[in-house]
């Protein structure tokens, strides 16, 4: 081969639902000269470039029919042959592949070859959906709100407390990628300025905003309110540090005893952690 092909253990991506069957075909195995219409030059497809490398597959349940047995060939033998070629290329690499859909369903439904996905299934990550780690959704807004503030050039002072309440509060039926979007939008809309709750803008209606909560709590008894407010702050915490007592108390910059004494008060955990624990006799800061 006489063009040269930068190599090494970086991920190349491929979105399987993003094109055309024949237009996937030559992304992922490449094409020669000739090949079809339009193709007036020898293509490197992706499998070919990630010899020594990783290439993720991403929405494998989307991928057609025709494609799964060659799919199936590349990932038992690590051959294949460009489109329109004749050359057996063999290529070292690493597949990952990702969907969020249901392989046995389609399985079932005959859209979805069984052996290629006993192959791909040598090793499984099961991600929940981002409704059932909140702890994930402030972190994750932060890393939006710099990615797309280098990107459209906008920097922000971040988001207000009553933002951060109103996206964890909400349920993200598009997941993390509905969650990049809102985020993207309310930067946009914040234009510089700290991304307020008003910024956010939710597909789904079932969210209450902040101000809606707000207004709720000042119609409670000032003890029910504060008992409230105290609830979702102390959960807020024990989600950000994985149910670490400790970690949560340095959050919210109590004392462990404290904090273990308004989860039990407050009915949120068992806090299985007795109260002689040593470590809680110290006067030291949390």
């Amino acid at each position: 081969m006489s063009e040269e092909i930068e190599r090494g253990d970086l991920a190349h991506t491929t979105n399987c639902a993003a094109l055309p069957d024949d237009l996937l075909e030559s992304e992922l195995f490449g094409h020669e000269r000739g090949a079809f219409t339009g193709a007036i030059a020898r293509k490197v497809g992706k499998f070919e470039v990630a010899n020594n490398g990783t290439i993720f597959l991403d929405e494998i349940g989307e991928l057609p029919t025709s494609l799964q047995p060659k799919l199936l060939r590349v990932l038992q033998e690590q051959t294949f042959t460009r489109v329109g070629g004749n050359d057996t290329i063999h290529s070292n690499f690493r597949a990952i592949a990702a969907t969020n859909g249901d392989l046995g369903e389609l399985i079932k439904a005959g859209e979805f070859r069984k052996d290629l996905y006993y192959r791909l299934n040598a090793f499984t990550i099961s991600l929940p959906p981002l409704r059932e780690r909140r702890s994930d959704v402030v972190p994750l807004a932060e890393y939006f709100r710099e990615v797309y503030a280098t990107k459209n050039k906008r920097p922000t002072a971040g988001f207000s407390e009553e933002a951060l309440i109103a996206l964890q509060q909400y349920s993200y039926p598009g997941n993390v990628r509905e969650l990049e979007h809102i985020v993207e939008r309310a930067l946009l809309q914040a234009n510089g300025r700290v991304i307020l709750a008003e910024h956010l803008q939710f597909e789904e209606q079932s969210v209450q905003t902040n101000g809606q909560w707000m207004e709720a709590l000042t119609k409670l008894p000032l003890h029910d309110s504060v008992a409230e407010w105290e609830k979702f702050r102390i959960s807020q915490a024990l989600e950000q540090s994985d149910g670490n007592k400790a970690e949560a108390a340095r959050r919210l910059g109590v004392h462990r005893r404290l904090l273990y004494e308004k989860i039990r008060k407050l009915g949120l955990d068992a806090a299985d952690q007795p109260l002689e624990d040593e470590n809680l006799n110290s006067t030291e800061d949390p």
